[in-house]
C-alpha cells in the first residue's frame, strides 16, 4: 500500500530527521520526497510504500501526528487512493 505524508509548519531544525526516523523504525520505504521552505514556512510531501511496514496505518498516523505536535508542525498520513479521491477536480 502506498500513502501520502504531508508536513506543514514553521521551519526548524530536525523536521525531516524526526519524520524519516519514525518511517525507518516502521520499515516504511520512502518512494519520493519534495520539500521546500518559503519565507520560513516548511512544507514537505512524501510518497511512501507501507507494504512491508511493521506498524499499522493507524498507529503510524498517530506516531507521526504526535511527533509533529512536538515539533510544532502538522503531519498527516493518508492512503494514496483516499488522497487522490479527496483532491480530484
Amino acid at each position: 500500500m502506498r500513502a501520502v505524508i504531508t508536513v506543514l509548519g514553521c521551519d526548524r531544525v530536525g523536521i525531516i530527521a524526526a519524520v524519516t526516523a519514525i518511517l525507518a523504525e516502521s520499515n516504511a520505504n520512502i518512494l519520493d520526497i519534495s520539500q521546500t521552505i518559503l519565507s520560513g514556512i516548511f512544507s514537505m510531501i512524501m510518497i511512501v510504500d507501507l507494504s512491508a511496514a511493521t506498524t499499522s496505518l493507524r498507529e503510524l498516523q498517530e506516531k507521526l501526528a504526535a511527533r509533529g505536535t512536538e515539533l510544532g508542525v502538522e503531519v498527516r498520513l493518508q492512503r494514496e487512493e483516499i488522497f487522490h479521491s479527496m483532491h480530484r477536480v
